[in-house]
């Protein structure tokens, strides 16, 4: 069996379970930092720019700590209809952002970054994915954010999870893109750094 080595190593910069399990299939070593930014999103800002500006100061902050590494980071913004979905934080708040969101079409935008800090490199994409939601009732949505409490996901629901039961359907290029890491973007770009994954 081969064992990886890499060099400059490579750094996780999220404090997400679900984006380090993600990684994890790439079958690689890793660590795992977080980046600790303010999240909000500035005035006029589109939902795509966003993510794009939090997931790239999310690698230059794990940069100020790791001066010779790859450093991976991504972010996430829902978007319905113009409006910007974020993290809810709180029960009430994810009960408006499902009941806004029952039988409705969500684009999350999804941004992935790629830091080299040895050459300052940095690769960035961003992979947006299209959610149609079920009609749902006022009480499935209480059951479910009783269940899972999703309070921490953009667009309130965890669809690597028991959120799947909200969807109806799922249109991108890569499933993973909406559990919040775009791993056929970022084995490109692991790639293009010179890193063997297999």
């Amino acid at each position: 069996m081969k064992t990886h080595t890499i060099h400059p190593p490579l750094i996780l910069g999220s404090s997400s379970v679900y984006r380090r399990e993600l990684l994890e299939r790439l079958q690689i070593p890793f660590q795992t930092a977080n980046p600790a930014i303010d999240e909000s999103a500035l005035p006029d800002e589109t939902p795509a720019a966003t993510a794009l500006r939090l997931a790239k100061n999310k690698a230059r902050a794990v940069a100020e700590l790791f001066p010779d590494a790859l450093i991976i980071t991504a972010d996430q913004v829902a978007v319905l209809g113009g409006i910007q979905l974020g993290k809810p934080l709180n029960h009430a708040n994810a009960t408006r952002q499902l009941q806004l969101m029952r039988g409705k079409e969500v684009i999350f935008h999804t941004a992935l970054c790629l830091l080299n800090t040895r050459s300052d490199h940095l690769q960035s994409r961003i992979v947006p994915c299209s959610v149609k939601f079920r009609e749902m009732t006022d009480q499935q949505i209480a059951r479910y954010l009783a269940k899972e409490q999703p309070y921490h996901c953009a667009g309130s629901a965890k669809t690597e999870g028991l959120g799947i039961v909200l969807i109806e359907r799922i249109m991108g290029d890569d499933p993973n893109a909406l559990i919040g890491l775009p791993l056929i973007a970022l084995v490109e770009m692991l790639m293009a750094e010179g890193v063997e994954i297999v």
